[in-house]
Parts: structure tokens; sequence; C-alpha cells
């Protein structure tokens, strides 16, 4: 009777410790999901803010903002080489952005 209430003890310990560690993995995932963070959300946020201010920006140029783990990712399409570094200029002054990956295209219409 002792040994099978050690084995029973033992077997709900490692439940025990198994489950924990489920849960710790639930929970770093409900945090970003698949999605973003809510750090990379906010920081997304302000990268778009600062484009907006900018008023070579603005349509017909189409830019996309996307961030991942504090890398900010640049997609779209503008008329200059000027008006790409300007978005990149902005993302990168940009609070919590530790790298800005331009992928913006160059249609040079104008």
């Amino acid at each position: 009777m002792l040994l099978k209430s050690k084995t029973t003890l033992l077997f709900q310990f490692t439940i025990g410790i198994i489950a924990l560690n489920a849960l710790a993995g639930c929970a770093a995932l409900r945090k970003c999901g698949f999605g973003e963070c809510p750090a990379d959300a906010a920081i997304t946020t302000a990268v778009e803010t600062r484009l907006s201010r900018y008023p070579a920006l603005e349509p017909p140029n189409l830019l996309r903002v996307q961030t991942h783990d504090h890398i900010v990712y640049l997609y779209g399409l503008v008329d200059t080489a000027l008006e790409r570094e300007i978005a990149e200029s902005a993302a990168v002054e940009t609070p919590g952005v530790k790298k800005v990956v331009n992928s913006i295209g160059i249609s040079g219409n104008r």
C-alpha cells in the first residue's frame, strides 16, 4: 500500500509539472498569439502616426506597416526614392523600434 501511494504521489506530481508548463506556454501564446504583441501593435500605430505627418507620403502613395518583435516592416509603393527614405527615417525614429525592414517600391510616376 505504501509503494502504491508513493507511485501515485509521484505520478500526480509529474502531471502537475506538465500542466504548469503547458499553462505557461498558453499564457505566452495568449500574450502575442499568432498576430502582434501589444507592444508591437503600439509601435505600428506610432509609426503610422509619424508617416501621416508627411504630406509627401499621402495617397496616391500606398504604405503598409507591420511590426513583429519590435522590428518594423514597411511595404507599399511611393513615387520617389526620397519618399521611400522619408518613410524609413520616420519609422527608425519611432520609440521602441529595434530595426526597420524597408520593402517599399518606387513607382516613379512623378
